[in-house]
């Protein structure tokens, strides 16, 4: 049978549209077991193993701020990070993480007018109770008037982020890139 070009790139695309994987609705995913409250995860069945001992050095970076009142979506990734793979096997105390915040989203992780840090503060402790590092782009605090003593307990200001993160890969993190 003879099929048009037209007809054949429909056909295909339905392939793949009902070929896809399979979605999870939002009641699989939950947080735990090594961050309870923060960081909801599904699980994925088949997915490649990893063994108890594998190393994890990986850095976030974020420039973008939280919307009032909720949570910085970096932030949350993290947790999520720590979650997903302490739900795979890795032990929590290999999980070497950080965070490099800059731009509008230092204002997320400090006491100051316009920020977010009482929507993230909970999520920063439990953060930081896991080893994450948090820092600050000194260059985006000074610009929006961020000082040192704004800064929620825990995160650390830095000269930059291009500094920080110069740092984290000379200690082998990786950038995560989403």
């Amino acid at each position: 049978m003879k099929y048009s070009h037209a007809a054949m790139i429909g056909l295909v695309g339905g392939l793949l549209v009902f070929s896809g994987p399979a979605m999870a609705d939002r009641d699989a995913f939950s947080t735990g077991p090594v961050i309870e409250d923060f960081g909801p995860v599904a699980d994925v069945p088949g997915a490649f193993s990893l063994a108890p001992e594998t190393e994890l050095r990986v850095a976030f970076d974020t420039s973008t701020a939280a919307e009032a009142d909720d949570l910085n979506r970096t932030l949350v990734s993290a947790a999520r990070f720590i979650n997903m793979h302490g739900r795979a096997g890795v032990d929590p105390a290999n999980i070497h993480l950080a965070i490099v915040l800059h731009g509008q989203a230092v204002r997320d992780v400090a006491s100051v007018e316009g920020g977010q840090s009482v929507a993230n503060a909970a999520l920063i402790e439990a953060l930081l109770d896991h080893n994450v590092e948090i820092y600050v782009c000194g260059q985006s605090a000074a610009y929006y008037d961020v000082a040192t003593d704004d800064l929620l307990p825990g995160v650390t200001m830095s000269i930059s982020a291009m500094t920080a993160h110069a740092l984290l890969q000379q200690d082998g993190y990786t950038l995560n890139p989403f």
